[in-house]
């Protein structure tokens, strides 16, 4: 197995305009060959993707996904270029499949840039202590505490959540997918999450505790 270098993956996403993580990955598969990792950022259609991340995306859909007979809703903004490719078929499936990844997996967070930075000191706090209560090694544990913030990152942001039609792949790698293929910007803006009786059983609880309290007084 080659050792992937910084370098290798920074010339890669300067010759394919593809992610990081995406040239990473490419390269890990093809054994640090460049030419296969470009054909194999070809084939997974990501090659050119963030190419157009700087382009304006202003049209898309609001789309609106109901579960489980109105136990679950999910309503969604994607943005992308025109509005012609508004009307694109791929883009609207593409639209309703995260929906129904909100729906299922409730990410709390769009991506990682959304997380507050008070959520991750708590999360470094907790993996931190995590790794020298199992004894690790204190010349590791940074590297480890990296590993299990990124952890986070894949279960509570929905770009860097694994689609769930086919884990394989994250949900960002789903949309530069479409972008490389219809060759417009795309960007998930916004969604919401309601579930039937949420937060109600908690109001019910601090209600009866009130009661309680005033009872004692």
């Amino acid at each position: 197995m080659a050792n992937i270098t910084a370098a290798m993956v920074k010339d890669l996403r300067e010759l394919t305009g593809a992610g990081m993580m995406d040239c990473k990955k490419a390269l890990a598969a093809s054994n640090g060959d460049q030419q296969k990792a470009i054909a194999w950022l070809r084939e997974k259609g990501m090659a050119g993707a963030d190419k157009r991340a700087g382009k304006i995306a202003a049209e898309g859909i609001v789309d609106a996904y109901i579960h489980g007979e109105g136990r679950i809703g999910v309503l969604i903004e994607v943005n992308i270029e025109t509005d012609f490719a508004a009307k694109n078929d791929e883009f609207k499936q593409l639209v309703r499949d995260i929906a129904m990844q909100v729906a299922s997996m409730n990410p709390p967070y769009l991506s990682r840039e959304d997380v507050p930075e008070d959520v991750l000191n708590s999360e470094r706090e907790i993996a931190r202590n995590q790794a020298l209560n199992e004894g690790k090694p204190e010349k590791i544990v940074d590297r480890i505490v990296e590993g299990r913030l990124e952890k986070f990152y894949e279960n509570n942001c929905l770009l860097d959540q694994a689609f769930i039609k086919d884990d394989s792949k994250t949900v960002n790698t789903l949309v530069k997918e479409l972008i490389a293929k219809i060759g417009e910007n795309i960007k998930v803006r916004r969604f919401a999450r309601f579930e039937l009786g949420e937060g109600i059983e908690k109001k019910e609880e601090d209600f009866a505790a009130e009661v309680a309290k005033q009872m004692q007084q």
